[in-house]
């Protein structure tokens, strides 16, 4: 993997890529996105992650993947809890289908 020099007219690079997680270098700041806590980046292609834009100074998406992130939620993790909880349960009817109940 190639990677940008640091320098003031880039926003935002990714760095390196690992069996653990992505760095990303932000306006002169490092940020390690763990797949424990970003699964969504895991088994993705080498471009779609490090096709990155930073938009409005704060705003990070990847378009490849539809991913929005702001750099907010890098500094404050506890201010944004990633886990989904929800109460859906799916059952097979006897048509074969699978439907979700509540």
């Amino acid at each position: 993997m190639k990677s940008l020099k640091h320098g003031k007219g880039i926003s935002v690079s990714v760095e390196n890529i690992t069996p653990f997680g992505i760095w990303l270098y932000i306006r002169e700041k490092e940020y390690f996105l763990s797949y424990k806590d970003y699964p969504y980046f895991k088994d993705q292609t080498l471009g779609s992650i490090q096709n990155v834009q930073l938009l409005h100074g704060y705003h990070l998406y990847w378009p490849d993947l539809d991913i929005d992130l702001e750099i907010d939620n890098l500094e404050n993790p506890e201010k944004y809890p990633l886990q989904f909880k929800t109460n859906i349960h799916l059952t097979k009817k006897s048509s074969g289908r699978r439907v979700a109940s509540f």
